[in-house]
């Protein structure tokens, strides 16, 4: 063979070799302008179709796993979206200027339902799920426990998402989370379950007097539990003056109760607004004496931060405490999981 042809096939070769050792990301496309979806294309009208029928991502010979990415065009998605825990790795991308610009939206309520854990618009079950750019909506109201997210899944990370809901929103339940850049609106318990999760640069707004979370920690040595971190805590509740002022009084804003009893919640470096409760937590009554959960605060700021009016049981955090609550040391597990290095590749 001459030299200049066995170079070139050396070359070939070595490419071809260097593009198998890299996982192979998979791209599909969802937008109300396709009109069908047909297994194995890459294209499709819906979202869910998208998760039923994509293309799985290669597997590279170090044993890494590419993605799915979903690119979803702007529109108003309504349908309930599953992703199962055989679809790991997939990545919904907003392809709108703004998360208002994809909207995955549906309207049921528990008694609609059957059950608080059926209301849910969006379930994720499958690990590495990653959201960018995007809304995720409820539109029942006020009308029970309904969910817009239900998140059961470890590593999973939501960057400039919306979470819009009532009672029950978000229901962050299981496995590491990372929300950064995002905004939550509810009204009662709206951001609950036992996940490990932290809420990043972003916005916890309370549509109506209740409790901003209820996290269900259920034994002192799990590592669960929710941190706020460099947020803010907003309130659309309107007041009243003149007669009504002493029922306008209870409209406040707590900053969790104990759906179960070693609850967990911290919240560091974050504005609170006026609205909130000086007492700052509430023990939901079923807890005898000293609530057993663990509810902190560092460096609150705002007219809601009271740290001498906090109930005597929860605790106010040093700065060598505080920092045990950072991501990449709250989220890191003992795969050493950098959540903020891992949101920072996306859009």
């Amino acid at each position: 063979m001459p030299i200049r042809l066995l170079i070139a096939a050396l070359f070939v070769a070595t490419l071809g070799l260097a593009q198998l050792s890299r996982a192979q990301d998979v791209h599909v496309r969802v937008s109300p302008d396709v009109k069908t979806g047909i297994d194995g294309t890459t294209e499709f009208p819906t979202i869910q179709m998208a998760m039923d029928h994509h293309p799985f991502a290669g597997v590279g010979p170090d044993g890494r796993t590419g993605r799915v990415f979903i690119e979803i065009a702007p529109g108003a998605y309504r349908e309930r979206v599953i992703v199962t825990q055989n679809h790991t790795n997939i990545t919904l991308l907003g392809m709108g200027k703004a998360p208002e610009d994809v909207v995955i939206t549906n309207s049921l309520n528990a008694k609609q339902a059957g059950g608080t854990f059926f209301t849910e618009t969006v379930e994720v079950n499958g690990q590495g799920f990653e959201a960018d750019n995007i809304t995720f909506e409820n539109t029942a109201g006020n009308t029970g426990q309904a969910v817009a997210a239900a998140v059961r899944a470890d590593r999973s990370i939501f960057k400039h998402c919306r979470f819009l809901g009532h009672q029950d929103t978000l229901f962050a339940d299981y496995g590491r989370q990372y929300y950064v850049d995002s905004y939550i609106e509810g009204g009662t318990d709206f951001i609950f379950g036992n996940a490990t999760a932290v809420f990043a640069h972003s916005e916890i707004h309370a549509n109506a007097p209740g409790y901003l979370t209820a996290q269900s920690r259920t034994s002192p040595d799990q590592t669960t539990g929710y941190v706020i971190l460099d947020s803010k805590v907003t309130s659309g509740i309107e007041h009243v003056a003149g007669a009504d002022a002493t029922a306008a009084s209870k409209e406040v804003t707590s900053l969790g109760r104990p759906w179960r009893p070693y609850s967990r919640v911290v919240y560091i470096n974050t504005e609170l607004s006026a609205d909130v409760t000086p007492q700052g937590w509430n023990a939901w009554g079923k807890t005898p004496g000293t609530p057993l959960a663990f509810y902190a605060e560092f460096n609150s700021t705002g007219p809601g931060a009271n740290p001498s009016g906090r109930v005597p049981w929860s605790h106010q955090l040093s700065a060598p405490e505080a920092a045990k609550f950072q991501p990449k040391v709250f989220l890191a597990g003992s795969d050493h999981w950098d959540a903020e290095a891992e949101a920072a590749k996306l859009p």
